[in-house]
């Protein structure tokens, strides 16, 4: 048996503010490193332990591992950096309020933007200073593999080869794996584990720091997942990210 342990970051200063995040490479408030550090203790109470780390180029997932391996004591662990586990990119909505563009667009389009399957939010243009093309960190990309928007489909054709082709097999070696991501590319994933219509995904809230244990067989067919949480707690969390795009 194989077990993967995902871990959304902790709520960003950003999300504290509903805003649409995407790539925008924005900091973990108070409240999301108080998250990071839980999840890290909760680890560590459930006995889990760790031989190495994905997470993705955004530094709202890379301090949350950082604070949670603290906790856990194994900030020396080897830790694999790559866009391809970044936050799906949310396009021209970047910056603007969730609700505040459900109240000009209606609920129903930003549910559409927000969680529908294939369809993109409204793109930037080259010229934009969001463009990860012109961003530091994202320098040795080839430019045509940067995304200037995409649906959650768009997201699953970077982040589930990357899961086959890079995590899989080192988890096969029997390594121990840890991924710390974000909402959507997380979101990605589990549509992937398992095997979810297009349609099923639009339901599905990951809430911030708080594990996702996912136990696979030895031919890396899901046997079960569950959270590392009280199940009240984890539905006021799950909630709370469906309301996002509801008008205030």
């Amino acid at each position: 048996m194989h077990k993967l342990v995902l871990i959304r970051h902790g709520e960003s200063e950003w999300n504290k503010l509903n805003l649409f995040t995407g790539w925008t490479d924005v900091d973990l408030s108070e409240k999301g490193e108080e998250e990071a550090h839980r999840a890290g203790k909760t680890l560590l109470k459930e006995g889990y332990d760790f031989d190495v780390v994905y997470t993705s180029l955004l530094k709202r997932a890379i301090h949350t591992m950082n604070f949670a391996l603290k906790e856990l004591d194994r900030e020396w662990l080897p830790v694999i950096k790559s866009w391809r586990l970044n936050e799906r990119h949310y396009g021209a909505l970047q910056g603007l309020n969730k609700a505040e563009t459900a109240a000009k667009y209606g609920e129903d389009q930003v549910k559409v933007w927000r969680r529908s399957y294939d369809v993109p939010p409204p793109s930037l243009k080259e010229d934009d200073p969001r463009n990860p093309a012109l961003q530091a960190q994202f320098r040795d990309v080839p430019k045509n593999d940067l995304p200037l928007a995409e649906s959650l489909k768009d997201t699953v054709k970077r982040a589930v080869p990357y899961f086959e082709n890079v995590i899989k097999p080192t988890m096969a070696e029997g390594k121990r794996v840890l991924i710390v991501a974000h909402g959507n590319s997380i979101r990605a994933l589990v549509k992937y584990f398992d095997q979810m219509k297009d349609e099923d995904i639009v339901a599905v809230n990951i809430p911030t720091g708080i594990p996702l244990v996912y136990e696979f067989d030895d031919n890396f067919k899901v046997i079960r997942h569950y959270y590392l949480a009280d199940e009240e707690a984890l539905k006021k969390e799950m909630e709370a990210v469906a309301n996002q795009g509801k008008v205030k």
